[in-house]
């Protein structure tokens, strides 16, 4: 499923409420520097010239969108702020075709979007789904810390199951450089797991909810003590076609020993 527009929705979003997806990547095809065999999206495709929208774009279609909403509301062009009364939108969320902070223009686009947001619907929140791996851009770093939310990825603290289910395109990316880069938000972020079982094309099991691999998730959690932490199943067609879809019951076991010690624990099942 790929998303054919800059701006779409709102959609519902079960984890973060109703959402205004941003799309930066193109239209027709995903961009990503992850694979990852769950991605609802589909596997990466070469692409000679990726066309991203340019930040102008991204403003004008952000802008459109927002007054058509203020407008179906019924709410008038010299108060456009009601926006958000509406209840038409809690958040605006950047995800899409692949990874977002991949846009070369993403820290202006992040500035025009919180921009926007403050004159439109100031009560709304401006969210970032990332996997993390262009954390080595300052400027990258600096955009997400203008966001409300930080929803940054880590499916698994050992290296070759991280290889298994994400598939980077980066094929000497370890967990620890992602810790590491994780480590400078300082917790001020949410860590998001998607959690799941299965066999891959070539014949091997990926099974991220063993003992070993929780035990390494739950040391790597307790080390970055993110603010929130965020688990979910798969929920839509995936690549990969013989992954297993977690129950609640099993999502709630794994959730236990953190939310036991106090931590801030979502399930998405």
């Amino acid at each position: 499923m790929l998303f054919s527009e800059i701006v779409y929705g709102p959609i519902h979003s079960r984890r973060l409420g109703v959402s205004l997806g941003m799309n930066l990547m193109p239209l027709d095809a995903k961009l990503c520097s992850f694979n990852c065999i769950y991605c609802e999206c589909g596997f990466n495709r070469p692409v000679s010239h990726p066309l991203l929208p340019s930040r102008t774009e991204v403003k004008a279609a952000l802008e459109c969108k927002l007054q058509n909403l203020s407008g179906a509301a019924g709410l008038s062009a010299e108060r456009p702020s009601l926006c958000e009364r509406s209840g038409l939108i809690d958040v605006i969320t950047f995800s899409g075709n692949g990874e977002p902070t991949m846009h070369p223009e993403f820290e202006g686009i992040i500035e025009d979007t919180c921009a926007l947001r403050d004159r439109y619907c100031p009560q709304a929140k401006v969210s970032v789904l990332s996997n993390a791996t262009q954390l080595g851009r300052e400027d990258v770093v600096r955009a997400l810390w203008r966001c409300d939310n930080r929803i940054l990825k880590l499916d698994s603290a050992i290296d070759a199951t991280m290889h298994a289910i994400d598939d980077p395109v980066n094929p000497h990316l370890t967990v620890n450089d992602i810790i590491g880069k994780l480590q400078a938000f300082h917790g001020d972020f949410t860590l998001q797991t998607c959690f799941l079982r299965g066999t891959l094309p070539d014949g091997q099991t990926v099974d991220n909810t063993t003992a070993e691999e929780l035990d390494a998730w739950y040391k790597t959690v307790r080390l970055l003590r993110p603010k929130q932490v965020m688990i979910y199943v798969i929920d839509r067609a995936t690549p990969v076609k013989t992954l297993e879809k977690l129950s609640r019951e099993q999502m709630e076991r794994i959730a236990a020993p953190l939310i036991a010690e106090g931590m801030n624990v979502q399930i998405s099942a």
